[in-house]
């Protein structure tokens, strides 16, 4: 079940100068993996199933998952929500090593283990996208989707700006788009987190005898629709509509 809280607007004029210029930069980023990766007639998709033989709904893509050693960032591919108007989703992680020390998991008393320190993943969050291989949607699900640790979105929050791969496997350019779309959507991921938590309070509230985050009937916590072209459109609006104020003070 998908969860029909509402989530808010993003107003790109109540964003900072430093905060636009960061998702302009992971448009550039993403617009030029886009470009390099149309003049081989290839997709972001298409590269992280090439050479895995047969597709499969729910496998890992590539098998094994993308894995940066530096940064402790970590994504798969795969495919499963066959209601949604996508070919699939990206799911996003930072492993324990990339997270701030001293962070903790929120307290938990069910009866799940939760793997802690080093071995710890937290997801970060998922990325659908179309069956021409571009991205059409955000996410942010429960604990028991991923089997993930879970923290608090102010934690999660804090991984995202440490969040990069910057090597070659499956294919740079997609490593670098996926790289770019974390800073280009920050916002969006802010708010889904937060009403992530939102929402988590909201069914441990509404259903006091059971474990939240292990419930079946609460899977997505809230996603929206997004356009690389009009994100990128709304950003340099609005810096323009900063340096005019600039000028003019």
């Amino acid at each position: 079940m998908t969860q029909k809280n509402p989530l808010p607007v993003i107003v790109f004029d109540s964003l900072s100068l430093a905060e636009l210029h960061l998702m302009k930069e992971g448009a550039e980023q993403v617009n030029d993996a886009h470009r390099t990766l149309k003049k081989g007639s290839l997709n972001v998709v298409g590269e992280c199933l090439k050479n895995q033989g047969q597709f499969f709904e729910m496998e890992h893509y590539p098998k094994g998952d993308v894995f940066d050693a530096d940064s402790f960032a970590q994504y798969y591919y795969h495919a499963h929500r066959e209601d949604r108007e996508e070919h699939g989703h990206f799911h996003t992680f930072m492993r324990g090593g990339g997270m701030d020390a001293g962070m903790q998991p929120v307290p938990y008393d069910g009866d799940v283990k939760w793997e802690t320190g080093a071995d710890a993943v937290s997801q970060v969050i998922c990325i659908s996208m179309n069956n021409p291989g571009f991205p059409i949607g955000l996410f942010a699900t429960n604990r028991w989707v991923t089997g993930e640790t879970w923290y608090s979105s102010s934690d999660v929050i804090s991984m995202l700006d440490h969040w990069y791969i910057d090597h070659a496997f499956p294919n740079l350019a997609v490593n670098h788009w996926i790289t770019g779309m974390m800073k280009l959507f920050k916002p969006q991921i802010i708010a889904l987190l937060e009403h992530r938590d939102v929402v988590i309070d909201a069914w441990r509230q509404r259903y006091p005898d059971q474990d939240v985050f292990e419930n079946r009937e609460l899977e997505v916590t809230g996603e929206y629709d997004i356009s690389v072209d009009d994100q990128y459109a709304n950003v340099l609006k609005a810096i323009d509509k900063h340096n005019a104020v600039g000028e003019s003070a």
